[in-house]
């Protein structure tokens, strides 16, 4: 659900106070996407708030730099934020059926743009101006 008060306050945070570094020891999961996707809801922080404007959902590894665009298991662009496409020494885990339920920690969601990539804070606050 949409708290008002934790969306101001993730907004008025610095980056190094962000969502994503509280993260930083956990696994990227669906669960932590949608929390994300809640945490953002009335924001441009979510593909379906953003898409218009040019923004790509994708993934950023922080410790290499990489950053990919959110892929389906069989290449194709994703229009929302899915972890079936990530590069697979991006995959902590797999289910029985093969899907990708866990990225490695160092793996963030958010946007890319023109060729660059943007943590969903970083996009909330470019795509509100």
């Amino acid at each position: 659900m949409y708290n008002e008060q934790i969306q101001t306050q993730l907004l008025s945070h610095e980056p190094s106070c962000s969502e994503r570094s509280k993260r930083m020891q956990g696994a990227l999961t669906e669960m932590t996407l949608r929390h994300e996707n809640a945490l953002y809801a009335k924001t441009r922080g979510i593909s379906q708030s953003n898409r218009s404007c040019g923004w790509r959902p994708g993934y950023l590894n922080r410790t290499t730099g990489e950053f990919e665009l959110s892929r389906f298991s069989d290449g194709r662009p994703a229009p929302i934020h899915v972890l079936d496409g990530l590069p697979e020494s991006w995959v902590q885990g797999r289910d029985a059926e093969g899907h990708v339920v866990a990225a490695e920690p160092e793996i963030i969601s958010g946007f890319i743009r023109d060729g660059r990539f943007f943590t969903r804070e970083q996009t909330a606050r470019a795509a509100a101006h």
